[in-house]
């Protein structure tokens, strides 16, 4: 059998979108990971910064421009703190406005927490790696609740238990279908759950609700990156089972970023109980590589502190044991790629400098087909100047979810 892709044609070559790293003056390659990492000084890191905002592109891309504005007007330094206190300033402005507009004015008051919510993930990114971007988090997390009991339907936190540690999750069900099928969504590297609820009102839309769950190693994981870390997934598996508002038996899975491993590995042993894969953003066995890993800590196409938070999932300090802890993560090396598997959705760039696109050709050349699509202009999963995040969400994502969920798509 033939794999199918599905290739965008553009009507020029034109390249990804330039994107440039919000780095520190120097680089520390083996020390401490505390601080800023990287090439670029604190004007090249207001200049990027203000332009993603602007032009909505990740990771700022839900941070309002004038928010920008302010925040980096009060940041005179690469230190983290300095970053996150800027953005939680701003933060703690809309929780007051929200707080005081929640009994009288709730759809307002559910705005003004979303806002906040945006600022203080800001914040706190990429990874939670000094006192005050700790904080942030903590109040990202808090905003985003209030705003999540403000919504309709309303998101419900969820709590199960695993080696013996409590998992959180959010679960968001569309109006008047029950049981409902489900988007099990998984955050990825710098990403959280709650990024993984805005981002998928579409799929609710067309009657699918909404599972987000943070991957190991990132937000309220009790657990680190390890091999047999996925255990954690089929364990939440076992819990939707036991609610009587999801429909169990129709479930496809998505992993975006990082957490394309997560959702490659789940097509293979949790084949059986879900209707299908997508693995948006493929990093699967030569990302894991020193040799990978050299270049890409390099690339210009992420914000800033890139090695910082690439460790931090594992939980190591120095780019020594970064490099030395993931090759044996490799699903080649583990032996999946030619077990059977549920169907898969592969979706990259070829352009990608955060994940090798070797890794998409050698996942859709083994084992069963799978479903390819793969932007030639495109950067990290697949965005482009024709083809931002949510086209691919509403134009490939969501109408391969509905047809695996057999439902007629209503948007």
């Amino acid at each position: 059998m033939l794999q199918r892709f599905f290739i965008p044609t553009f009507s020029s070559m034109c390249p990804a979108w330039v994107l440039t790293c919000l780095l520190s003056a120097c680089m520390v390659p083996s020390t401490s990971l505390a601080q800023s990492w990287g090439p670029r000084n604190l004007a090249a890191l207001k200049l990027e910064a203000q332009t993603r905002a602007d032009r909505k592109l990740p990771p700022v891309d839900h941070v309002g421009s004038e928010d920008m504005r302010t925040a980096l007007s009060n940041i005179q330094s690469l230190n983290p703190d300095e970053w996150a206190n800027a953005f939680m300033a701003i933060g703690d402005e809309y929780v007051k406005q929200a707080d005081q507009v929640l009994k009288t004015e709730p759809a307002i008051a559910a705005q003004k927490y979303k806002q906040a919510w945006e600022v203080y993930n800001a914040a706190r990114w990429p990874t939670e790696n000094s006192d005050r971007k700790k904080v942030a988090y903590q109040k990202a997390l808090a905003a985003f609740v209030q705003y999540g009991q403000l919504l309709t339907p309303k998101m419900e936190v969820v709590r199960f238990p695993f080696d013996g540690k409590e998992v959180v999750a959010y679960l968001r069900l569309p109006t008047g279908v029950r049981p409902a099928p489900l988007l099990f969504a998984i955050s990825g590297l710098d990403t959280r759950k709650e990024d993984m609820v805005v981002t998928n009102d579409l799929f609710l839309k067309n009657g699918v609700g909404i599972f987000a769950i943070d991957q190991p190693g990132t937000g309220q994981s009790p657990f680190k990156i390890d091999v047999g870390s996925e255990r954690v997934f089929s364990a939440a598996l076992d819990f939707l089972q036991t609610r009587t508002d999801v429909d169990a038996k129709r479930i496809v899975v998505r992993g975006q970023s990082w957490a394309g491993y997560w959702a490659a590995i789940m097509g293979y042993t949790e084949k059986d109980r879900i209707r299908g894969t997508v693995v948006h953003g493929v990093g699967i066995h030569g990302y894991f590589s020193s040799q990978w890993q050299d270049k890409g800590l390099a690339t210009e196409e992420y914000l800033f502190d890139l090695l910082p938070a690439r460790a931090a999932v594992y939980g190591v300090q120095t780019r020594e044991e970064f490099l030395a802890y993931g090759p044996r993560m490799s699903l080649l090396t583990q032996g999946f790629l030619d077990k059977p598997s549920a169907p898969m959705l592969l979706i990259n760039g070829l352009k990608d400098t955060q994940q090798p696109i070797d890794d998409l050709f050698l996942l859709m050349s083994h084992g069963d087909p799978k479903d390819v699509w793969m932007n030639p202009a495109g950067g990290h999963m697949g965005r482009s100047s024709q083809w931002s995040a949510p086209q691919i969400t509403e134009k490939v994502v969501l109408p391969w979810v509905l047809r695996k969920l057999q439902i007629g798509a209503k948007n």
